[in-house]
C-alpha cells in the first residue's frame, strides 16, 4: 500500500515536471533568449559550426585542473547522448505518430539557444576548487550570478542532482547495455536463458570497474576517454543509420511528407490511431528536450571545465551539442523507423526494441550485435558524464572536495545494482528528480539571460564576425 501510495504521488508529480508546465517554461525560457541574443543560434549558426568543428581538429594540452575545449564538449555529449536518442525517439513516434519528429526540431531550434546561454554561464561564473580544478554550472552561476537570496536555488539544483544521478546516469544505462547484450547473444542462441543471470553479474562487475578506473583518473582522464568515446560511437551509429536510409531510398520522400504533414495532421499517417495535434507536439517536444537537455543545465557543467577565456566562444559548442544530439542522431534514429518499413505499433508505448527492429528488418539478425554495441557505448558515455555531474553537485553540497573520491566509488558500484536487479519505482522517482533539475535552472536563466545579451552583444564587437 505504501509503495502504491508514493508510486501513485511520483507519477503526479511526474507528469506535472515532464508536461506541459515544464515544457510551456522550456520554450518560453529559450524564446526569451533567443530574442534576446537576436536569434543567434540562426544568424550566427555558420559562425558556430565553422569554430566547434574547426577547434576540434586543433590538438592541444589543457592546463592543469582543466580539459581542451574539444574534451568538454565530448564530455557534455557523453552525458547527453545516450539511451534517449535510440529508445526515447521511438517512444515518441509510437504515442505521437511521424510529425513528432517536427515538433522534436523545433524544440531543438530553440534548445540551441537555451544550451548556449547555459554554457556561456556556465564558463563566465565558474571558479576554482580547492583542488584546483574549475569547476561551474548551474549552481554556480546561480551562486556567483544572483544575489544572496537566491542561493537556496542552487542548493536545490544540487540536491535533485545527486537524488538523479545515480538513477537516470547510471543504474538505468547499465540495465540498457544488459538487455542489449542479452538481445544480441539469445539471438543466435550464445547463451541460454538460465546462464544469463551470471552473465549480467559479470557484466556489472566489468561496468563498475571501468566506470571506476575512469573517474578515480579526475578531470583529465575523464575527458581523454570522452574524445576518444564520444566521436567513435556517433561516427559508428551514424553510418549504420545512413545505410538504413540508402538501401531504403525509395521510401524518403514518403518519410519527408508523413514527418511534415504528419505534424499537423497525425491521422492521415497513423491510421486513425493518433488523431491529436496536440499529442503529437507533446511527445516530439518532450522527447526533444529530454534527449538533448536544453533547460536542465547539465551539459554545462562539463563544459565549464575547458580551458579557454572566452564564455561565447566556448557557448557555441552549446549549439553545436544540440544540433549534433537532436538534428542530426535523433532525426536519424526516426530515419531508421520509418525508412526500413519495420511495423509500428501507432498508440501504443515503444523503446529501444523499435530502432533495433528498423536495423535488423534492414540488415538482418547480424545487425543486432552491431546495435548492441553502439546501445553499449551510448550508455557507457552516459555513465561517465553523469559520474562528473556527481561528483560536482555532491561537492558543492558539501563544500569540500574530499567526498569527490568516496563518491566515484559508490557512483561505480551501483553499476552492479543496475545490471542484477529490477528496480522500477526507484528509476521512476529518478527520473522525477531530473526533471526539477529544470526548474531552479530556468529561473537562473531567465534572470541571468540580460548578462548572456550583454557577454554575447559585447563578444561580437570585439571579435568583428
Amino acid at each position: 500500500m505504501v509503495l502504491e501510495a508514493i508510486a501513485t504521488i511520483n507519477q503526479a508529480v511526474n507528469n506535472f515536471v515532464w508536461g506541459i508546465p515544464a515544457m510551456v517554461c522550456i520554450i518560453g525560457v529559450g524564446l526569451l533568449l533567443s530574442v534576446r541574443t537576436g536569434f543567434l543560434q540562426i544568424r550566427k549558426f555558420p559562425y558556430a559550426i565553422k569554430t566547434t568543428i574547426g577547434r576540434m581538429f586543433h590538438k592541444k594540452d589543457a592546463s592543469d585542473g582543466a580539459m581542451t575545449p574539444f574534451q568538454a564538449v565530448c564530455t557534455a555529449l557523453a552525458g547527453t547522448v545516450g539511451t534517449g536518442n535510440i529508445a526515447g525517439v521511438a517512444g515518441a513516434i509510437a504515442i505521437g505518430g511521424p510529425g513528432a519528429v517536427f515538433w522534436m526540431w523545433c524544440s531543438a531550434l530553440l534548445g540551441m539557444c537555451t544550451k548556449f546561454a547555459e554554457v556561456t554561464l556556465a564558463v563566465h561564473f565558474r571558479e576554482r576548487s580547492a583542488a584546483g580544478e574549475w569547476v561551474g554550472g548551474p549552481m554556480y552561476y546561480i551562486k556567483n550570478g544572483l544575489g544572496k537570496h537566491w542561493q537556496f536555488l542552487a542548493v536545490l539544483y544540487s540536491l535533485f542532482g545527486v537524488l538523479t544521478v545515480f538513477g537516470t546516469g547510471n543504474a538505468t544505462q547499465v540495465n540498457t547495455i544488459v538487455a542489449a547484450i542479452d538481445t544480441a547473444l539469445t539471438e543466435f542462441n550464445v547463451v541460454g536463458q538460465n546462464a544469463l543471470s551470471t552473465l549480467n553479474l559479470v557484466v556489472g562487475i566489468v561496468v563498475a570497474m571501468l566506470v571506476a578506473m575512469v573517474l578515480l583518473g579526475g578531470i583529465k582522464r575523464i575527458g581523454s576517454v570522452s574524445e576518444r568515446l564520444v566521436p567513435f560511437m556517433a561516427l559508428f551509429y551514424i553510418v549504420l543509420a545512413v545505410g538504413v536510409v540508402i538501401l531504403n531510398i525509395q521510401r524518403f520522400p514518403a518519410v519527408i511528407e508523413a514527418i511534415f504533414a504528419g505534424a499537423f495532421n497525425p491521422a492521415a499517417f497513423t491510421g486513425g490511431t493518433i488523431g491529436s495535434l496536440f499529442i503529437s507536439m507533446q511527445k516530439g517536444v518532450s522527447r526533444g528536450i529530454f534527449s538533448n537537455e536544453a533547460g536542465l543545465g547539465t551539459g554545462s557543467i562539463a563544459h565549464a571545465c575547458a580551458d579557454t577565456k572566452k564564455p561565447v566562444k566556448q557557448g557555441m559548442f552549446g549549439i553545436f551539442e544540440v544540433f549534433a544530439d537532436t538534428i542530426v542522431i535523433c532525426t536519424l534514429t526516426a530515419m531508421v523507423i520509418l525508412c526500413s518499413g519495420t511495423t509500428v505499433n501507432y498508440g501504443t508505448a515503444a523503446g529501444a526494441e523499435l530502432t533495433i527492429s528498423g536495423f535488423t528488418t534492414t540488415y538482418g539478425g547480424w545487425a543486432s550485435i552491431f546495435t548492441a554495441v553502439a546501445l553499449c557505448c551510448f550508455a557507457f558515455s552516459t555513465i561517465i558524464g553523469w559520474g562528473l555531474y556527481g561528483s560536482r553537485f555532491i561537492a558543492f553540497l558539501c563544500r569540500s572536495d574530499k567526498v569527490v573520491r568516496p563518491f566515484f566509488v559508490v557512483y561505480s558500484f551501483v553499476s552492479i545494482l543496475g545490471a542484477t536487479m529490477d528496480l522500477g519505482l526507484m528509476w521512476s522517482i529518478a527520473d522525477t528528480f531530473n526533471g526539477l533539475m529544470s526548474i531552479p535552472n530556468l529561473i537562473a536563466l531567465l534572470l541571468l539571460s540580460g548578462t548572456v545579451a550583454q557577454l554575447t552583444k559585447e563578444y561580437f564587437e570585439k571579435e568583428k564576425v
